[in-house]
């Protein structure tokens, strides 16, 4: 409007001209200057009789042909201010043929005064207005939304790139905030649902730099001062308006509304004007409010509304975002208090460490090589001493630090719980069946990290078992089973494990490299996996195919990796291999594990699978006849086919299936002649009820 006013000047011989712009908000025209911008309302023009306004509401051309009304209706303030000037005042329409300002036009009145040609060569130059100002509309526009998306990348780069606190993410968005508005101070008020009030804990006092101080040190002019926040009511103030309705206020005088709350102004001496507050909403629901307060330039426009607007979308994702960092960050520290505080009770003391350190190992134990040996008969306080005697045997001692080595043994057997069968002594049994079948085998077989690992999978392949499978587990919605969909205790399981290397010198294979530290603990999952009967039967399938071809291979990795499988669940299973006396003592404390789930599936309501119905005792022959068949036997016959040296493994559950199979005949014969009788009962019973009659 500048440059056309200048040019129409030229063309028409004035001597001065004067600018004024509609403020869309204000309704008031404003002065317009090159030095200044945009320099107040229009100065000197009164409201009732100014040209500016007769102007802009008739939107006719006005001309004053002579200098005494000039000088009467303009007050003396117009171009040339020491001289008498006639005015011609023109309306500028936009393309809508909406008034968007007037131009005033001088010429000093000892010239000459305006004409009708003068007005016509005007307004059709002017006419062209409209396209022009739409054309710088556009311009202006595409560069507003440029710097937009450019204030927007930047304010998400920075907001997304330090999501380490709350109060970091407040202190950006209200940095950014003022910047966005040309605001002179900002407010970030966060809601909480559950009191119905919004808080502030970061407060603007004017300067970003004491915005970043005050916030790291937590200083506070708040009105709760003693946890240095402010927090009131979303039925009192403008923020609490916003928070509660979620509709963004934009007010030109902070004091003509009956929203605003003034305490705040009175209890820190400044003086608000003007206030766009806008809601932060996810997913619909608002989650804070930022309030700018006091545009730097006027009052706040529509355009600082809708770029606010945008600006909001990252703000609330932000804080979102921020949220869950919080909450994700203090269950993290509760979880690693409750980790220290169950690791100080499940983890050996440092006197039990150091009385096992003191204790001789035994040089020679040669009873563990034995195939008939009862692991069961070892003392307990015995059990760890007999796994250091394995370590050193296996792996030479020298290559672990003793004292780790005893924390890490006697932390494992405190963490088997008191349950009837999956305890310490069951783990101890199935390491000692490891160490002696990897005694018996060609050393080929067996590098040191696979037999290391095999031999640690074995300890702790039931550590913390609750003493149910992993089916009741997923039935009773167990917390483990919506961890683990698999194999749920075993996934557990070998977690326990890392957890108790992870304690504070346990970790017994610090001498190992990176990569073989990775290794071993990679094979030490998959073996305890292993034991999972589910991931069994598969390995038997595949076992079964190549070994029938005579193709196994220790040297294939794939087949290796399978034979290691198969044998995990062969020490797993070992007590079926055992003499007789072993096999039924081991068997009864297992079923005894079994009634105790059956037992509590019974008060559930529900119908325990027959292993697990102490009710039903007198099928125990019929169901060790199948579980030796069908498991058992099947596992030992592919292991002796591929280590030949486990031949008594295979022999010794072939005999104890030959007990438990004519065990299970004489209780088919029982129970035949319970039927026999229960037959004959009836028919007596029919027979005296016939006579009767």
């Amino acid at each position: 409007m500048q440059h056309l006013a200048s040019y129409v000047a030229s063309a028409t011989d004035c001597d001065d001209f004067t600018v004024y712009v509609l403020d869309e908000n204000s309704q008031e025209f404003r002065m317009y200057t090159e030095a200044n911008n945009l320099n107040g309302p229009e100065s000197g023009i009164e409201a009732e009789n100014g040209y500016v306004r007769r102007v802009s509401s008739t939107k006719d051309p006005s001309g004053l042909l002579n200098s005494s009304q000039a000088s009467s209706s303009t007050g003396g303030v117009v171009g040339l201010l020491d001289k008498p000037c006639n005015i011609l005042s023109l309306p500028v329409l936009d393309l809508s043929d909406r008034v968007v300002g007037t131009i005033q036009f001088y010429r000093v009145a000892e010239r000459a005064n305006f004409t009708e040609e003068d007005k016509r060569t005007c307004s059709n130059l002017i006419g062209m207005s409209g396209l022009l100002l739409k054309c710088q509309e556009f311009y202006f526009d595409m560069g507003k939304q440029r710097q937009l998306n450019e204030f927007l990348l930047t304010v998400t780069k920075s907001i997304f790139q330090d999501i380490v606190s709350m109060d970091n993410v407040i202190i950006k968005i209200m940095n950014y905030a003022k910047r966005l508005v040309s605001a002179d101070r900002t407010a970030l008020f966060l809601l909480d649902p559950k009191t119905d009030e919004v808080y502030a804990r970061v407060f603007d006092r004017g300067e970003a730099e004491q915005l970043e101080i005050q916030a790291s040190s937590g200083s506070s002019t708040g009105l709760n001062k003693q946890s240095n926040e402010i927090r009131f009511s979303t039925n009192k103030g403008v923020a609490g308006y916003v928070a509660a309705t979620g509709q963004t206020l934009n007010i030109a005088d902070a004091y003509a509304d009956e929203r605003f709350n003034r305490e705040i102004d009175l209890l820190t001496g400044y003086k608000t004007k003007t206030i766009l507050c806008m809601p932060l909403c996810i997913r619909g629901k608002t989650i804070g409010v930022v309030q700018m307060v006091n545009k730097r330039n006027g009052v706040f426009t529509k355009r600082d509304e809708e770029a606010f607007e945008v600006f909001a979308v990252y703000c609330a994702l932000a804080l979102h975002h921020a949220k869950l960092y919080e909450k994700i960050r203090r269950s993290e520290q509760r979880n690693k208090v409750a980790l220290e505080v169950l690791s100080y009770h499940s983890q050996a003391s440092d006197e039990e460490a150091n009385q096992l350190m003191k204790t001789p190992i035994p040089k020679e134990i040669n009873e563990l090589t034995d195939y008939s040996f009862s692991p069961w008969t070892v003392d307990n306080d015995d059990k760890p001493l007999y796994v250091l005697y394995m370590f050193r045997d296996l792996f030479q001692q020298s290559r672990f630090d003793l004292g780790r080595l005893c924390r890490f043994t006697l932390t494992v057997r405190k963490n088997y719980r008191n349950v009837p069968y999956h305890n310490w002594s069951h783990a101890f049994s199935v390491a000692q069946c490891m160490f002696m079948i990897m005694k018996k085998s060609s050393k080929t077989k067996f590098s040191l990290l696979e037999g290391l690992a095999l031999f640690v999978a074995c300890l702790c392949h039931d550590v913390d078992h609750r003493g149910f499978t992993n089916q009741f587990m997923v039935n009773s919605a167990s917390p483990l089973a919506t961890l683990y969909s698999t194999s749920t205790m075993e996934h557990h399981h070998f977690n326990h494990t890392i957890t108790i290397l992870q304690q504070e010198g346990h970790n017994i294979f610090t001498y190992l490299s990176s990569d073989d530290y990775k290794q071993v603990l990679s094979d030490i999952k998959e073996f305890i996996l292993a034991t999972d009967l589910a991931i069994f039967f598969a390995n038997k399938g595949r076992l079964k195919d190549i070994t029938a071809k005579q193709q196994f291979d220790w040297n294939i990795k794939e087949q290796r990796q399978l034979g290691f499988a198969i044998s995990m669940t062969a020490c797993d299973l070992c007590s079926s291999s055992k003499p007789w006396d072993i096999q039924i003592g081991v068997v009864g404390v297992i079923f005894e594990e079994f009634y105790a789930q059956g037992d509590k599936e019974k008060a559930a309501g529900k119908t325990p699978m027959t292993m697990m119905d102490r009710d039903r005792k007198d099928q125990l022959p019929i169901l060790q006849s199948g579980f030796l068949t069908g498991i058992c036997v099947p596992c030992y016959e592919i292991l002796a086919e591929i280590l030949p040296e486990t031949q008594p493994m295979l022999e010794g559950t072939r005999t104890n299936l030959k007990r438990w199979q004519a065990d299970a005949e004489k209780e088919k014969e029982k129970e035949l002649a319970r039927e026999k009788e229960s037959a004959e009962n009836a028919q007596q019973s029919g027979n005296a009820e016939t006579v009767s009659a």
